[in-house]
C-alpha cells in the first residue's frame, strides 16, 4: 500500500522511499547509496565516511547564520524479523506496509515482517527538514548512522571532529514531542550445549511443535508489556515431556534477533510409541495456560502438534539440561528505575534457542542505563 500521501506529506513520503530500500543492519549499502543521492540531489553538502555514515550539510536559512548549528541524528538500519510463514529476502525484498484501524485510528503496520519505523520515521523527518523550504533555521546537519541495532559500528566509528553543529537530537526516539536524554547499555549474554546424536530409536514418533502467533516486539520498548516469548512457551511444553515421558530432542529453533521478543519457536521431538496424544496434551495443556495468561496482550497465540520426519535425535541429557536451562532464565523486567518513574531499568531478553551442526546457542540480550546492575544480571 502507498503511504506516500499521508501526512504531514514530507516525512510519509520519504518513509516510503525507504520501505522499498532493503536495509538490515550490517547489509546497508543500498540506503547508503540513497541517501548520498537524496543529499546530493538537494545541492547539499552530502559526505560518506570509511565506514558508510551519511551525512548531510544544509545551510541555514538568511538571517539565521548567527544561530546554533543543530545535528539531527539517526539511524539507517532495521531490525529484519519476518513470521515463519512469510517468504522475505531481507537483501532484495522490500516492506510492504498497510494501514490497519486499531482503537478506532489508523496505524501502520507491515505485512508478515517488521515494518522499520525504528527508525525509518527518524531518518523520513530529518529527510523532511533537509527538503524543506518553508522553515526558519541556523546551520543544520543530518546524520545518518549505520549498524545501530547490531553493535553501533557507525556511531562507534565516527571520526571525532567531523561533525561541526553544537547540538544533536537524536531522531531515534518513539513518541512525538518526547526527547531521549540518554539510554541503556546492553550486553549479549551466550551460552552453548554441545551433543552427540543417535539414531531415532525403534517405534518412536516423530512429531513437530510450533509456536506462533505471539506479537513479540522490540526487547528494548516492549520488554515491560508482559508479551510472550516463543522460547519460553517451548520450554514449558518440552520438560515435562522430555523429563518424564521418555521423549527425545532431535531439533529446535525460536527467535533469531538477539534485540527482538521471539514470537515463533519450532521444535522436532521422538516421543515413545502410545506417547503422541500425551504431546497433543501437554501442548493444549499450556496453550489453554498461556491463552490465560497472555490473552490481553498475545490473543493470536497458537501452538500446534503435527506429524513430522527426522532419523536422528539427541543423544544423552544435554536437550533436558538445556530445556532446564531455558525453563529458569528470565526473560523480564528484573528492575523499575528508582530516578524515573515507569522506566525500565534492568531487563533480559531470551532472545534465541537454535541447535546446529552439534551444538545448542542461546542468545540473550541484557540492557541496564547501569552498568553494574547490567552485569551483575549478565
Amino acid at each position: 500500500m502507498d503511504i506516500s500521501n499521508l501526512h504531514p506529506q514530507r516525512v510519509w513520503k520519504n518513509f516510503y522511499a525507504l520501505t522499498r530500500i532493503p536495509r538490515p543492519s550490517k547489509k546497508e549499502a543500498k540506503v547508503v547509496a540513497f541517501m548520498e543521492q537524496f543529499g546530493k540531489g538537494l545541492g547539499l553538502e552530502t559526505i560518506v565516511d570509511n565506514v558508510g555514515n551519511v551525512i548531510i550539510r544544509k545551510p541555514a536559512t538568511p538571517g539565521m547564520e548567527h544561530c546554533k548549528g543543530i545535528i539531527l541524528q539517526g539511524h539507517l538500519d532495521m531490525v529484519p524479523q519476518n513470521n515463519n510463514d512469510i517468504a522475505h529476502d531481507w537483501e532484495k525484498d522490500p516492506v510492504e506496509p498497510r494501514i490497519v484501524k486499531k482503537d478506532g485510528e489508523d496505524w501502520v503496520y507491515a505485512t508478515g515482517t517488521t515494518l522499520g519505523a525504528d527508525n525509518g520515521m527518524g531518518v523520513a523527518t530529518a529527510m523532511a527538514v533537509l527538503e524543506a523550504k518553508d522553515i526558519k533555521h541556523g546551520p543544520i546537519e543530518a546524520l545518518f548512522t549505520i549498524d545501530e541495532e547490531t553493535g553501533m559500528t557507525g556511531a562507534f566509528n565516527l571520526k571525532c571532529g567531523l561533525l561541526k553543529g553544537d547540538i544533536l537530537i537524536n531522531m531515534d526516539s518513539e513518541t512525538e514531542g518526547e526527547l531521549y536524554v540518554g539510554c541503556a547499555g546492553g550486553v549479549n549474554a551466550n551460552a552453548s550445549f554441545s551433543y552427540e546424536e543417535e539414531a531415532l530409536p525403534a517405534e518412536y514418533q516423530v512429531l513437530k511443535i510450533e509456536v506462533k502467533g505471539l506479537r513479540g516486539g522490540h526487547s528494548g520498548m516492549e520488554i515491560n508489556e508482559g508479551r510472550g516469548n516463543a522460547n519460553k512457551a517451548m520450554a514449558r511444553i518440552l520438560l515435562p515431556l522430555l523429563r518424564d515421558h521418555g521423549c527425545k530432542l532431535s531439533s529446535i529453533c525460536g527467535g533469531n534477533l538477539r534485540n527482538a521478543i521471539p514470537r515463533e519457536a519450532v521444535a522436532v521431538i521422538a516421543a515413545p510409541k502410545g506417547k503422541a496424544e500425551t504431546v497433543k496434551a501437554q501442548a493444549e495443556k499450556v496453550l489453554a495456560e498461556l491463552k490465560n495468561e497472555l490473552g490481553k496482550v498475545d490473543p493470536a497465540l497458537e501452538i500446534s502438534v503435527i506429524e513430522a520426519s527426522a532419523d536422528k535425535v539427541m543423544a544423552g541429557s544435554v536437550a533436558l539440561n538445556m530445556i532446564k536451562a531455558v525453563a529458569a532464565c528470565p526473560n523480564e523486567v528484573a528492575r523499575m528505575s528508582l530516578d524515573m518513574p515507569g522506566m525500565v531499568e534492568t531487563s533480559n531478553n531470551l532472545a534465541i534457542v537454535k541447535s546446529e551442526n552439534g551444538k545448542i546457542n542461546i542468545c540473550c540480550l541484557l540492557r541496564s542505563s547501569i552498568d553494574s546492575s547490567k552485569m551483575d544480571l549478565a
